[in-house]
């Protein structure tokens, strides 16, 4: 059997990822196991991970099973929790212990999250005693806090070493970090005092003291802080780490920016759903049970259809008020334009607050200031919109000069609600301490299709009864 060739270290890695993926399953399939391995040689363990994921679930623990016991740990941590779930029942007791064992601690905390607490129970019985306290450390925290995603494996030193001592000590130790960039300087009590780096320790004379050349100022963070928070400190201070103190501001871990990044991605994906009007708690969309997607999206659903049938009845009422003339029927064909018109410009305006909310940009600006400026921009959207539509309704549609001009004035009436709505609704529910995301989306269509249609056949009611 012919052993494959390793690919060549001069494609790009978009190529290599793609080769690996199209070759990786069909040397499993022959049977090529050493082909499969070579095959894996010069990839990156975030791609190997990736490659693993798109393999057949029979298929993944005989490629996981392929590397080399440092890179199999390594590239655990990156797979999705699902498919680290599922590589555990397949591998023996022994072998499920000496990667669970070798994880980082903030990396094995969240798999247990994930996984029934049987098994974890299962797990930290048969870790070392030093690995199954900084587990518990880590799961003592409440999700989504700095505590909970932080790492205890980090070098901290004394203020009254030298130069010279403080690197023999990171040599000791760095296998056992990791972070070594920043070295962060505590007392006796483990009370956080300084912060030195690596390239201070490089360029300073040996016999110096690290008290001498530390930084006072230090950035830091507490156990309970949110993740979110976390994040953007980091994005501020444009940091590689965060040292993590409890209450008497003692250094109990660090977050590295590895961690940060998939909090943004993971806060920025739970955004996106609660926009769509779905609960999103961060798992994979398209890796979830249908029957777990539809019970998340169906309730949102079940209040717009509530909802909506006060549109059916104020469509019904006004239409009597209006005798169901030829222009009162003609006036209910620009409904869907106005409802989804308000619907579009409430969505827009409720985008950017929310957004503004989760990145700070708005901590300048009250939110009357806020809602004020939406409500212009709506104003003058509606007015342009509004134009637009009474021109193409009397001159294009040949509908007559009065359902021209109510429909035109409508939409100038429920452009100005929509943006209001779009931008006020997202203050109030972060007020009572709601989503914003989650909340405002639906309440946002509700209103515009509700109130709007009620001020709509107000206004074609006045302009008949007074043209």
């Amino acid at each position: 059997m012919t052993e494959q060739t390793p690919p060549s270290q001069t494609v790009t890695r978009d190529e290599l990822r793609q080769l690996v993926r199209t070759q990786l399953e069909m040397l499993l399939e022959k049977g090529n196991l050493q082909g499969a391995k070579a095959l894996l040689i010069p990839v990156q363990p975030v791609d190997i991970a990736e490659a693993i994921e798109l393999l057949p679930e029979s298929m993944q623990a005989i490629a996981f099973r392929l590397l080399s016991k440092d890179e199999a740990i390594t590239v655990y941590e990156y797979l999705d929790s699902t498919v680290q779930q599922s590589l555990l029942q397949e591998f023996k007791r022994q072998e499920v212990l000496d990667i669970v064992d070798q994880m980082s601690p903030d990396d094995r905390a969240r798999l247990f999250d994930e996984l029934p607490a049987k098994v974890v129970r299962q797990l930290v019985a048969h870790m070392s005693p030093k690995e199954r306290q900084a587990t518990a450390l880590l799961l003592g925290y409440e999700e989504d806090t700095a505590g909970r995603i932080m790492t205890p494996e980090y070098i901290s030193l004394k203020e009254t070493l030298t130069v010279a001592q403080a690197l023999e000590r990171i040599r000791t130790l760095s296998n056992a970090s990791e972070l070594i960039y920043y070295l962060y300087v505590t007392d006796i009590s483990r009370h956080l005092k300084g912060i030195v780096s690596l390239r201070d320790l490089v360029i300073s004379p040996p016999e110096q003291v690290l008290g001498e050349i530390m930084t006072l100022d230090v950035v830091s963070i507490t156990t309970d802080m949110d993740q979110e928070e976390v994040a953007r400190l980091i994005q501020r201070y444009d940091l590689v780490a965060l040292p993590v103190v409890d209450k008497e501001q003692r250094l109990v871990g660090v977050v590295t920016v590895d961690d940060v990044l998939d909090i943004l991605e993971q806060e920025a994906t739970e955004d996106i759903y609660a926009l769509g009007g779905l609960q999103g708690d961060g798992s994979n969309y398209f890796q979830t049970n249908l029957f777990t997607v539809a019970r998340k999206r169906v309730f949102w659903l079940l209040v717009l259809l509530v909802t909506n049938t006060f549109t059916s009845s104020i469509i019904q009422t006004q239409g009597t008020n209006l005798a169901w003339t030829g222009q009162a029927i003609a006036i209910t064909a620009f409904i869907p334009l106005l409802t989804g018109t308000g619907g579009n410009i409430g969505a827009q305006s409720s985008t950017v607050v929310i957004r503004g909310l989760n990145t700070n940009e708005l901590k300048d600006l009250s939110p009357l200031q806020v809602i004020g400026r939406e409500a212009l921009a709506g104003f003058l959207l509606g007015t342009m919109l509004g134009i637009l539509a009474t021109l193409w309704g009397y001159y294009i549609l040949k509908e007559t000069l009065v359902v021209a001009i109510a429909v035109g004035s409508s939409l100038v009436v429920i452009s100005l609600l929509a943006s209001v709505s779009g931008s006020g609704l997202p203050f109030l529910f972060r007020l009572l301490s709601l989503d914003p995301a989650l909340m405002s989306a639906p309440f946002i269509t509700t209103a515009v299709d509700v109130i709007g249609v009620l001020i709509y056949f107000h206004i074609a009611r006045l302009i008949f009864f007074h043209l």
